[in-house]
């Protein structure tokens, strides 16, 4: 099949085997995601060797027994539980988990000592034609829910992830600070809560979309200190994480929603003083984010910039680097 390979810092195309796993399903990929995650892997955030993408909505072509694995030929099973994934539209969250460690057995899946992450930890993604996950990671998507809309469930569902950790009520005063891919879909969901909602967003296209949602972007520079119930941080840069601390009342809630590319420097003693809560965030619930798209209650298809075929994956990465460049897509 042909794919994208990431290889030392380096992105290349190459035709490799399809997937090939015991009990895991076959997925013909339709469309895919580029993220701020992939980016960095690029840039060696993490010492990742395969193929990149975990954001995608796909079709189901085939699900290898598990019982067949000493000879590992793939094959549609006769039992209804696996066949009638067979044809579904289907997307998948990105962690596969061991089910049985300390973290599994206590509810804390996504931190499965065991686990591998989709594109990003010993397990090849979904920059290609076929990509395989466990059907347990599967969710089917909505006949009404256009690919366009459903290959944003992984990233929507992360956003959806800040309201599991925190319960943000109609009076606080919530700042975001970053509107770009994720944090456009963060901005949307926390809408939703009826919050006081303000959106630092630095470009004029990231302006104008918050625009068009009702919800009302700011500058740095408007930023009052001080004033902010809970701040989400989506930059992943040190200058945003200083003026999300800065923005932070006594007692508030810092979301650290990105990764940090290296180490920053930090002044604890302020946390401490101002008795902050800082809450690190990552994936998220792919069900009710699928009844969001559902439902249309978001609409991510506006955050469409460019799409390019998998042939083309080099120049959509060049692209998607871009400043202020919001969603590119790979349609294999």
């Amino acid at each position: 099949m042909h794919s994208l390979w990431l290889e030392n810092q380096t992105l290349s195309l190459r035709d490799i085997p399809r997937p090939n796993k015991p009990g895991e399903a076959l997925i013909r990929v339709r469309l895919a995601g580029i993220c701020g995650t992939d980016l960095e892997l690029v840039r060696g955030y993490y010492p990742f060797t395969g193929i990149p993408g975990h954001e995608f909505v796909g079709e189901v072509v085939s699900v290898l027994d598990s019982d067949d694995s000493n000879r590992r030929k793939s094959r549609r099973l006769e039992s209804s539980d696996s066949s009638s994934w067979i044809g579904k539209r289907v997307v998948g969250e990105i962690n596969a988990v061991c089910g049985e460690c300390e973290q599994c057995r206590n509810g804390r899946p996504t931190h499965c000592e065991k686990r591998t992450v989709l594109g990003i930890i010993n397990r090849d993604g979904v920059h290609a034609e076929y990509t395989s996950l466990p059907l347990a990671n599967l969710h089917l998507v909505p006949d009404s829910v256009p690919d366009e809309a459903a290959v944003f469930t992984e990233p929507l569902a992360a956003a959806l992830e800040i309201q599991e950790q925190v319960h943000i009520q109609p009076t606080d005063r919530v700042l975001l600070i970053g509107a770009g891919r994720l944090g456009q879909l963060i901005a949307q969901t926390l809408a939703l809560t009826g919050c006081d909602l303000r959106v630092v967003a630095r470009h004029p296209l990231q302006q104008n979309l918050l625009t068009q949602r009702g919800i009302k972007p700011i500058t740095e520079d408007e930023v009052q200190p001080r004033r902010w119930d809970v701040v989400v941080e989506a930059t992943g840069s040190p200058s945003g994480f200083d003026l999300a601390r800065r923005a932070l009342r006594p007692r508030g809630i810092l979301v650290l929603k990105s990764t940090y590319h290296g180490e920053i420097t930090v002044a604890l003693s302020p946390f401490v003083v101002d008795e902050i809560t800082i809450v690190g965030s990552r994936c998220g619930p792919f069900a009710p984010a699928l009844r969001l798209l559902e439902k249309k209650e978001v609409d991510p298809t506006a955050l469409i910039a460019k799409r390019f075929p998998l042939a083309s994956a080099l120049e959509a990465y060049e692209t998607a680097k871009q400043p202020g460049m919001l969603k590119v897509l790979l349609a294999p």
